[in-house]
């Protein structure tokens, strides 16, 4: 069940810089008393508002608590008059398209490190909003950075027939990347590249919300685990990112040079797959 918050549009009055609505509940919940946590709160809105966004998607336990307090509470003045719950079912996915347009929006003409140098376009991610699994790569290569879209050349075919083979097609799954644009000659993602695109993706990675995440390759599972462990290591063990379970697996370009290791992958995706209760 979706839920989200309906508020009143005011124009022209917002913070310059998003801040995820939802992700702010959440983090306003545990860490903030209530005052504070309403005045996190009003910034975002304000901002959604200054977009023209009448409804906002909302993970249900953001919302447990907290938003019982605000409702209950007539003295407390939060400058949001109709502030009220609402089941949400048609549109839902709509709106998550809108909140990733206006974060695609925030990035821009992205000159924040120094891939934007040498890119030929941003490949911010693609597939479905309302994904149950979420694949994070590395970068893009030369295909992606030429088509700016995720996974399109060789290691895109074999990612694409590991997610049929899992029983769900392409468009039914999102991907995206640790970095956004391609490093130069294929390299690493260096640590003040990832810095910089990291912020993006955990946003859409809330915005998601998927069930599952599977990274793919040494730095999407070193710098989702936050470990410097070998991918050999962490693969085929459950991790947790941001309260969403994380499978490290193996890259799907080091598979076409290590064909012997893709028993090892569809083993980690067979925990996926347990994970979500898929048969």
């Amino acid at each position: 069940m979706s839920i989200s918050i309906a508020l009143p549009v005011r124009k022209n009055d917002y913070e310059n810089k998003p801040v995820l609505f939802y992700n702010d509940m959440y983090r306003a919940n545990i860490n903030m008393n209530k005052s504070e946590a309403i005045k996190e709160i009003k910034k975002s809105l304000k901002f959604y508002q200054g977009l023209g966004f009448t409804h906002l998607p909302v993970h249900k336990t953001a919302l447990e608590g907290l938003l019982d307090n605000i409702l209950t509470d007539k003295k407390k003045k939060t400058g949001i008059t109709d502030l009220r719950v609402s089941e949400k079912k048609a549109g839902y996915i709509a709106d998550k398209q809108a909140v990733l347009k206006a974060l695609r929006g925030e990035i821009g003409d992205c000159q924040r490190c120094k891939l934007a140098k040498g890119r030929k376009n941003i490949v911010f991610g693609e597939g479905n909003y309302d994904a149950k699994i979420m694949f994070i790569g590395e970068g893009p290569g030369r295909e992606e950075d030429i088509q700016a879209r995720p996974f399109v050349g060789d290691a895109g075919k074999l990612l694409t027939r590991l997610i049929e083979k899992m029983g769900f097609k392409r468009e039914d799954v999102y991907i995206a990347n640790i970095v956004k644009c391609r490093p130069p000659n294929n390299r690493d993602p260096e640590e003040d590249e990832i810095a910089a695109c990291s912020p993006f993706l955990k946003q859409q990675v809330e915005i998601i919300l998927p069930g599952v995440i599977m990274s793919l390759g040494r730095i999407s599972a070193q710098t989702l685990t936050g470990s410097k462990i070998a991918i050999s290591r962490l693969r085929g063990r459950s991790y947790d990112f941001n309260g969403i379970p994380l499978m490290p697996t193996f890259h799907p370009a080091y598979l076409l040079r290590n064909p012997k290791d893709k028993q090892l992958t569809w083993e980690d995706a067979l925990k996926v797959l347990e994970k979500l209760k898929k048969p």
